[in-house]
């Protein structure tokens, strides 16, 4: 089995989105500019994730993208599963010797359980074992905090004919 560049990718953006998600969902855009990684892309990802019922969409303000199951229930084999293709099998790609193919096969297996042993949780607890430091606030984008502005008001004419009628008078 090869773990594609669209499996590190998932599985890095898996780990951003479980050390968000506490503050609530997490939209792509905030994993995309932490990760460096193109949103388009991205979007393809999570279209494959949530449809293998790893990742939860949430629509609206506020929304974003949570895990489907807790960290500790979130495989590497079920993530790399979801977005990459499957291993080709023997008919299509017609280049290995039968006594090759059971090798690559095993190999596969192997590769398989063993990412299947290692969860979207202990991936997590490393990094905050290695001292990554996550903003656990929510950030809200409609609302600021900043003290509202009165405007100011004047006793000049608002309009050319306030202005006529003022003159005259």
């Amino acid at each position: 089995m090869r773990v594609s560049t669209k499996g590190r990718l998932a599985v890095n953006a898996l780990i951003d989105l479980a050390l968000h998600a506490p503050a609530g969902p997490v939209a792509l855009a905030s994993i995309s500019q932490r990760q460096q990684i193109s949103l388009s892309y991205l979007e393809q990802l999570f279209s494959r994730l949530r449809r293998e019922g790893v990742v939860e969409s949430t629509r609206g303000p506020g929304g974003g993208y949570t895990l489907a199951r807790k960290p500790a229930e979130i495989t590497l084999a079920q993530i790399v599963s979801a977005v990459d293709e499957p291993m080709q099998d023997h008919a299509q790609v017609g280049r290995e010797s039968d006594l090759s193919l059971g090798l690559w096969q095993s190999l596969h297996a192997v590769m398989l359980n063993h990412m299947a042993s290692i969860t979207l949780g202990s991936l997590v607890q490393e990094q905050l074992d290695k001292g990554v430091v996550v903003e656990t606030r929510r950030v809200r984008l409609a609302i600021s905090s900043a003290p509202v502005v009165q405007p100011v008001r004047t006793r000049a004419p608002n309009s050319v004919f306030a202005l006529g009628s003022s003159m005259a008078a």
